[in-house]
């Protein structure tokens, strides 16, 4: 693409994008600055993947050390290696935003790499990479329902006020008592990840209010940008649903369909044995149906049986109420030679947590761009193929994995005590026993029950719920308390909130629509 720069001010820091200056053979490709923080991004295209259900999109943040001017402290390797569990979350902050915006009928593979290049000590990369994919989608030829920006927002409080900060620096934020992330397009809110000092949620809503206001001024932006060096955008192929299986299937099989979903209640992932036994059924009886076209019709049913139901009757698949939380059970000390442990189980999702302390040496020292750092408390969530019914890989953690534990680590941190009066290292391992929906936030009440259980005098219990949406419109959805596997999957949202009765502690919101609105955000966090 032809070389192109334009430029904004970002909370008083020069953003700059530069197209077509480095990786020249990419589809897109941007050079981007933030003060004298950069990064690489580039956005190629592959072939169409017709043959999976999802959109094949692969979002990388690659830290560079030399980026920090520092050498890897090993004496024997000196090359970067696996990337860190900072980069992963990163990566998948930014596909978070991203993903829900491409038509769901896309199966074109998409990579995204963000490589960062330079680190000034002040400017998120972060928050760079995410406004460069941003502006590498919106140009390019995918079809897509963007832009959206990402900015973080603080809170200081100082001398019995508090003000909010836009775009605080990396020298700021320790002194915020929230670390606010939220991506928007011009009207709704698509992701948000959030970290409080058990602060009120009106708090929180008014920093998410900010944060669109200030994403609203980096879309225009990023628009303005489109209009100049914009590529043009490809068709998408028709893909709908066959209506002569869809009528078929909807009169014909109306009790399978409804026992299939009954069943897959009873599990976070089907996987496959349900679904292709009503396929084989319908194949028996019709076997003109083409059995791609046939899937696909089937796997829409499902999801619009449950949704028709909430959405009409205020029923779920499960016989529940929109508000009603499955039945808890915990337990403590459940294992005899362990610091800490406990087991938390709502409805058919059990975590197993344990708690291990240390001495202060045991702490993680982690070594990155920016510096060495150490971390006093860690905590570590597996979920293995089992805590599924199922078998599969086993070895190092996924993104998801990584996330999940990172989620839980965050909502736990602020009531953790201060290290001059519980000086050890902490360590918490959430192992995931048996899964349908919501682990993380099962993980996190199992910590709190491990960590009491070992002794550590936190400043309050924390415990988490994730809540879900069925969505028609901006008027007429309904909001779902303590999620399934199933409304996860099926439905529009998982919105995480975790908190102490005093105030939230952490938030993580994804969605599959095209966003959230301000009142259905207050409604949500009330929930």
């Amino acid at each position: 693409m032809k070389f192109f720069e334009d430029s904004i001010e970002v909370a008083g820091q020069k953003l700059t994008l530069q197209f077509g200056k480095l990786a020249q053979a990419s589809h897109v490709s941007i050079y981007a600055t933030l003060g004298e923080t950069v990064i690489l991004t580039t956005l190629n295209i592959g072939e169409v993947a017709d043959h999976i259900d999802y959109l094949p999109l692969q979002v990388e943040y690659v830290e560079k050390l030399y980026a920090g001017g520092r050498i890897k402290g090993s004496r024997w390797v000196k090359r970067e290696g696996k990337g860190s569990d900072d980069a992963a979350l990163i990566g998948r902050l930014i596909d978070r935003g991203a993903r829900p915006l491409f038509p769901k009928e896309l199966r074109k593979n998409i990579q995204i790499v963000n490589t960062l290049l330079s680190i000034d000590g002040e400017n998120s990369p972060e928050i760079l990479a995410a406004i460069s994919t941003s502006a590498a989608i919106h140009i390019s030829s995918l079809p897509w329902n963007g832009p959206l920006s990402t900015i973080r927002v603080g809170y200081v409080k100082n001398n019995g006020e508090s003000s909010y900060v836009v775009n605080p620096t990396i020298v700021e934020q320790p002194l915020s008592a929230m670390d606010l992330l939220v991506s928007s397009t011009k009207d709704k809110v698509v992701m948000v990840e959030n970290q409080a000092e058990q602060l009120p949620e009106s708090v929180i809503v008014e920093g998410i209010k900010l944060a669109k206001v200030e994403n609203k001024k980096i879309i225009e932006f990023i628009e303005g940008i489109r209009a100049k060096v914009g590529i043009e955008k490809l068709a998408l192929p028709a893909s709908g649903l066959d209506e002569e299986i869809k009528k078929t299937v909807k009169t014909e099989f109306a009790k399978q369909l409804e026992e299939v979903n009954n069943q897959k209640a009873q599990k976070e992932f089907d996987n496959g044995e349900l679904v292709g036994g009503l396929q084989k059924e319908i194949i028996e009886k019709y076997p003109d149906f083409d059995p791609k076209a046939l899937a696909k019709v089937i796997d829409y049913l499902l999801k619009e049986l449950m949704r028709e139901k909430i959405l009409t009757k205020k029923v779920r698949i499960d016989g529940r109420k929109p508000d009603e939380i499955r039945k808890i059970t915990v337990e403590t000390s459940t294992l005899p030679r362990t610091h800490g442990s406990a087991v938390f189980q709502r409805g058919d999702t059990q975590v197993l947590s344990i708690v291990t302390l240390g001495s202060p040496s045991l702490e993680q020292l982690i070594e990155s761009p920016e510096g060495e750092s150490s971390r006093h408390y860690m905590h570590h969530y597996f979920m293995p193929p089992y805590s599924l019914g199922q078998t599969g890989r086993m070895g190092f953690p996924s993104r998801r994995e990584i996330g999940h534990g990172a989620l839980a680590e965050k909502a736990i941190e602020p009531v953790l005590p201060d290290k001059k009066v519980f000086p050890y290292a902490i360590r918490v391992v959430s192992e995931v026993l048996a899964s349908n929906g919501s682990t993380s936030m099962a993980s996190t009440c199992g910590s709190t029950l491990a960590l009491m259980d070992a002794g550590v005098p936190i400043k309050a219990p924390v415990s988490g719920i994730a809540m879900g949406l069925v969505y028609k419109s901006d008027s007429e959805y309904v909001v779902l308390t303590d999620i399934m596997g199933i409304e996860d999957f099926g439905g529009d949202m998982d919105f995480k909130v975790t908190g102490s009765k005093d105030g939230v502690t952490a938030m993580q919101l994804d969605v599959k629509n095209d966003g959230l609105t301000a009142k259905m955000i207050d409604e949500i966090l009330a929930k």
